[in-house]
């Protein structure tokens, strides 16, 4: 059994490097802008060092700490949540949080090297030119995150999302809304439809950047209506009903009230709004009235 297990290894291994040495070729041959590496594929810890003095790579992982820790990288990391995605769903969120971080924008280029955890190497090389691929990105209209609002609020939201969408609450699905930036035009165009449960806490209380207000947010996502977060990540309110009219004609037909209510509030406010549905478990960001991203439910 040693023996097959060391096989297995070696095969991964080799497998792992032509994928890189692929990566590499298309990556130089296209002129793109950067390599995003699903990290947690490579166990070879001595490889990713000296894959990290390369300034063209992106590292991707579910395991941030052990990339800092013991393999001494502290830079170009792309931090997402520890939840199954399919190798198209990891290669958004990625692209999404590359976005947000201002580490690729519209325009560029980049080579995605991914895979999945059950089969333990790479399988998947896909090149995206952001603000052309719509399959990865659904809107031309590449936005700019980090003009409105606090990327790092973002990506909490983003990762709680995700969670929520793949593990629902106590094992139930979750259907809900998170509007960043913009408070002041957003609460002007919304109402109570319950008693603001975040009402008179201090701020430092209420910041979703505290892990420790997470789990209050996971129990009031059972809640109708929308959370509504402050560029800082302060949260504002929950139990909020959009009330800003969608004039679009041409909106995705199939797609409940919640989204619609997104992409209303989102129309007629600088805030970006992520949706999750609870009868799919999909995720949507939407920005300008626009869904700019989908991201499948999490494979179990």
């Amino acid at each position: 059994m040693t023996g097959q297990k060391g096989k297995k290894g070696k095969s991964i291994q080799a497998l792992n490097k032509i994928f890189l040495e692929s990566a590499n070729s298309i990556y130089s041959g296209i002129n793109a802008k950067n390599i995003f590496l699903y990290a947690d594929l490579i166990s070879d810890y001595k490889l990713l060092k000296e894959l990290s003095k390369k300034e063209e790579i992106i590292f991707v992982t579910k395991n941030e700490d052990i990339l800092h820790k013991q393999v001494g990288i502290d830079r170009n990391i792309i931090d997402i949540p520890n939840v199954e995605f399919s190798r198209i769903g990891l290669i958004k969120i990625a692209v999404m949080k590359g976005l947000s971080s201002g580490l690729v924008k519209d325009g560029d280029k980049i080579v995605c090297v991914a895979g999945t955890r059950k089969i333990g190497s790479f399988d998947s090389i896909v090149v995206v030119d952001i603000g052309k691929e719509f399959e990865i990105l659904t809107s031309s209209s590449v936005p700019d995150i980090a003009e409105n609002l606090k990327p790092e609020v973002f990506e909490v939201v983003l990762n709680l999302s995700l969670e929520l969408a793949g593990q629902g609450r106590e094992g139930k699905p979750v259907g809900t809304i998170f509007v960043i930036g913009d408070h002041e035009k957003v609460l002007q165009l919304s109402r109570q439809m319950i008693i603001n449960p975040f009402q008179g806490y201090p701020e430092e209380e209420r910041n979703i950047m505290d892990p420790a207000l997470r789990e209050t947010i996971r129990e009031f996502s059972a809640l109708d209506g929308a959370f509504v977060i402050r560029e800082d990540g302060v949260v504002m309110a929950a139990g909020r009903h959009l009330s800003a009219a969608l004039e679009k004609e041409d909106f995705p037909h199939g797609l409940g009230s919640r989204h619609v209510a997104a992409a209303g509030i989102t129309s007629v406010t600088d805030a970006m709004a992520i949706v999750i549905s609870e009868s799919t478990g999909d995720v949507r960001i939407f920005k300008k009235g626009n869904i700019f991203m989908e991201i499948e439910k999490p494979v179990k």
